[in-house]
């Protein structure tokens, strides 16, 4: 039996030539801040607008499921932009990964810290350690694959609050509401808080590879300012940007 070929199968590789347009990109928490300065990056460089809006991978995927009007989606992982090609609500051969997640634990204060990573985890000063919930960041899974590793999971999962996404992890940890957690390096980086030994990078064999995967959505497939801007996503200034910002790129 021949396979149906989705309205939205094609991807336009090249934009055509028309007038400026703008484009509503919905962005994995974790990535929102660099989002924001590759939007103004790249509309320095063109007519065209970007609107950016933000959440957990899960919910952004919900809610494209559910018909929200986004043009191009930049998720925390790569599950959710093969899902949505494979539901035709994705435009085929458009997905690529546009940035690879680094986690780190930190601490708001540095007297936590320690030089190893489940001894600081494990210690009684720690009453509550932040995650970003599995069930709905990619984050949040990395994190909790990285306690089983080191097999401290079924120790500290009493002690464990779910932030919704990384962000929102990342909050409860510089409030004091939790005296550790892990994020993603990049929030902590951003806010500059990676100052006096207050926290560890977790080594990247421990957890599953936090592959970033952006994809053109069917609402976008004519949108120029969409497929300009994961386009710019790709090249030699937006890579920059990326990894000055603590990602790993291809």
């Amino acid at each position: 039996m021949k396979r149906l070929i989705s309205i939205c199968s094609v991807f336009l590789l090249i934009s055509p030539l028309v007038q400026a347009e703008e484009a509503l990109i919905a962005v994995a928490t974790n990535f929102v801040r660099v989002a924001e300065q590759l939007e103004a990056a790249f509309e320095a460089t063109t007519e065209h607008r970007i609107t950016i809006t933000s959440g957990s991978t899960g919910s952004l995927y919900a809610q494209i499921r559910n018909g929200a009007p986004y043009d191009a989606l930049l998720a925390a992982d790569q599950e959710r932009p093969l899902l949505l090609l494979r539901s035709d609500d994705a435009v085929d051969g458009s997905s690529f990964t546009f940035a690879i997640g680094r986690l780190v634990l930190w601490s708001a204060g540095p007297e936590l810290i320690q030089t190893d990573l489940s001894a600081t985890i494990l210690q009684d000063e720690v009453i509550t350690l932040a995650i970003a919930n599995p069930a709905l960041a990619p984050y949040g899974k990395a994190s909790r694959e990285a306690l089983q590793s080191l097999q401290i999971w079924d120790e500290v999962r009493n002690k464990i609050v779910l932030g919704q996404n990384v962000g929102q992890t990342n909050a409860m940890i510089a409030t004091g509401n939790a005296q550790a957690g892990i994020v993603s390096l990049s929030l902590v980086l951003d806010r500059g808080m990676l100052v006096n030994k207050n926290y560890l990078l977790i080594p990247e064999n421990i957890h599953s590879a936090i592959r970033q995967d952006a994809v053109l959505l069917c609402h976008g497939r004519d949108n120029s300012a969409a497929i300009d801007f994961l386009s710019f996503l790709q090249s030699v200034e937006g890579q920059a940007i990326i990894k000055s910002n603590g990602y790993g790129v291809d």
